[in-house]
């Protein structure tokens, strides 16, 4: 064992253990309290490995939950940023480079360097890989809105073209899991738990964010 890479990787394997404090908007199931980041990365990665077969492509499932497991660690030093929080986003891009290059620099220099590519590969969502990891990303929020009648959105006042513009990514990785998503937010839109979109408002109004 070489006694200084491995106190890098410890120091990293602790640092990012702060994860953990990092609240979201999302509530869990049942109308229970705000998620963190790390039992959002937790979910979705077993997610990951049980809806592989609605993907669109293949994809290298090992890839895909080490990306969907460390996607959001960045948010250690640049906090969570609401997904229709539009001030927030202005700089949010910014915030997380900076922070990752502050959190991966504790690893040794190839782990870092394969962390960092993973992270950018999802940013910029050209793999199958990374569109997998992203259909992931903003189903698994969904489905906690949509077991919780709506609260998140009911509570920010979201209308259908917010999570439906995320859907639209969320189709590059699977249309079957897109498909089902229209189906529920329609059918919150009927039950009072999401806003209809405005006259003449385009479905996709809302950029993607990953939240």
């Amino acid at each position: 064992m070489d006694p200084e890479r491995f106190a890098r990787q410890r120091d990293f394997i602790l640092e990012i253990d702060k994860e953990k404090l990092v609240q979201r908007q999302t509530h869990l199931t049942h109308q229970g309290r705000r998620e963190d980041d790390a039992e959002h990365a937790w979910h979705m990665t077993v997610m990951a490995y049980l809806l592989r077969e609605y993907a669109n492509e293949p994809f290298d499932l090992a890839r895909t939950m080490v990306m969907t497991l460390t996607h959001d660690l960045v948010e250690i030093y640049a906090g969570d940023t609401y997904a229709y929080d539009q001030a927030g986003q202005a700089d949010a891009e910014q915030r997380e480079r900076s922070a990752a290059e502050r959190l991966y620099a504790k690893l040794p220099q190839d782990q870092a360097d394969d962390l960092r590519a993973i992270w950018e590969e999802f940013e910029a969502n050209q793999t199958p890989e990374a569109h997998f990891a992203h259909a992931m990303d903003n189903l698994q929020p969904m489905l906690l809105n949509d077991s919780n009648d709506g609260g998140d959105w009911k509570l920010h006042g979201v209308r259908r073209a917010g999570p439906a513009g995320r859907n639209e990514v969320t189709r590059k990785g699977s249309t079957q899991l897109a498909d089902y998503v229209d189906r529920r937010l329609d059918a919150q839109v009927r039950a009072g738990n999401l806003l209809p979109d405005e006259d003449g408002e385009p479905v996709a109004r809302t950029s993607y964010v990953k939240r």
